[in-house]
């Protein structure tokens, strides 16, 4: 394993500077024309579709804990506000609004004769993004002097209280016949996509949802990368580094780690936000402390506070989940004899993957620069041993 790894790092010290940015062309140029290559709409478009959205979550977790670590076990929450928000201003959920005439802005004059509140997605994104932000903010309040575990335990229980509110959220009353969320029964059907200059979006053909995500995917990856690289970003990662150090040197904790969890929230909203039109309901049972696991071995499989090992992550187990494990190796476990189904061993894969990664490759599949001099074998063991000799 050692020698396969000096290998591969003297094969990369060879390749020239621009080789890097020659490979993120070409894998979204190949990201772009893939539609291309298959039919309009099949299980293999959707689970791309679902991949690129996926990543916005993965990037927006990963700013919370790759960037700034602070440990989050609730980023569900997020997706189902950004669901829900897609829910409330993107179908008929509030009938009674306006006398019952509805609420309709930017959209098609189908939608515009019909009740409820009906706003051009756009318009939907940016509310979901700030309605996150807030939230994100109101978590991380609490969290302000909490470390490690204790910060897991508090962002935990928030990611509980938003899915026990979207499950009852039906016995709230808002007046005039109207309730929080449509628990268990969810809210159905969502609007589909209604973009300036396009057709309006249908399940038929998934091309047009799997160009909008990319893109989304693309315009988030960019603004994560100038992010990071800004002062901002580098603060997030003095507080991950250590946190004394960073304030003793003049790095204002509170503002910083607010600005992560916001931040990072805003990133889960939007994509929650694609996912309510993309998957025509929102449910409460959609929002399930298994999709933060989920989204958290995302970052892990490629790298923590690496934002291209991010996307491989998303991209890896979107397919592992719901392409192989729900889909193609389903009935695998019936084929040998077994009395059960993959899906129901998919935590069992996940834990095995990721043990995996630990012993064989702990810096993810494309690690970040300093997390993988950090784990490299031998860094640092001469500055130590002309320390000991020194003394």
């Amino acid at each position: 394993m050692g020698q396969l790894r000096d290998t591969l790092a003297e094969f990369r010290s060879r390749l020239p500077p621009w080789s890097s940015k020659a490979l993120a062309f070409a894998l979204i140029a190949f990201a772009v024309v893939l539609p291309f290559t298959q039919p309009q709409a099949n299980t293999f478009m959707f689970n791309c579709t679902l991949s690129m959205a996926y990543i916005v979550m993965a990037l927006g977790l990963n700013t919370v804990v790759g960037f700034a670590g602070l440990l989050d076990l609730g980023y569900v929450a997020f997706f189902a506000l950004g669901a829900y928000t897609s829910g409330w201003f993107s179908s008929g959920f509030f009938a009674t609004v306006n006398h019952s005439k509805g609420i309709h802005v930017g959209v098609s004059k189908f939608l515009s004769a019909l009740p409820g509140i009906h706003l051009n997605w756009l318009i939907v994104v940016v509310i979901a993004a700030v309605i996150c932000s807030i939230a994100g903010i109101i978590i991380g309040l609490p969290t302000l002097r909490l470390r490690g575990d204790y910060i897991a335990i508090v962002t935990l229980a928030f990611g509980e209280i938003i899915r026990i509110f979207a499950i009852n959220g039906d016995s709230i009353s808002l007046g005039h016949g109207a309730t929080l969320t449509a628990g268990r029964q969810g809210i159905t059907p969502v609007d589909q996509l209604d973009l300036p200059f396009l057709q309006p979006f249908n399940q038929l053909n998934l091309r047009p949802w799997y160009w909008t995500a990319l893109v989304m995917a693309l315009i988030l990856l960019f603004v994560n990368t100038r992010v990071r690289d800004s002062r901002l970003g580098r603060a997030w990662i003095a507080i991950r580094e250590d946190e004394v150090a960073a304030a003793s040197m003049g790095v204002p904790l509170v503002r910083t780690k607010l600005m992560s969890y916001a931040t990072g929230a805003a990133f889960g909203g939007i994509s929650g936000a694609f996912l309510g039109p993309f998957l025509n309901t929102v449910n409460a049972d959609q929002f399930q402390f298994g999709f933060s696991i989920l989204i958290l071995a995302m970052i892990i499989l490629g790298g923590l506070g690496s934002v291209w090992g991010a996307c491989a992550g998303a991209v890896a187990l979107t397919f592992l989940q719901y392409y192989f494990i729900q889909d193609k190796w389903q009935n695998v476990p019936h084929d040998l004899g077994l009395n059960f189904q993959m899906s129901d061993i998919s935590y069992l894969i996940y834990g095995f993957l990721l043990v995996l990664m630990m012993v064989l490759r702990p810096e993810g599949l494309i690690p970040e620069r300093r997390r993988k001099l950090e784990l490299a074998e031998g860094v640092g063991v001469e500055d130590a041993q002309l320390g000991t000799q020194g003394v």
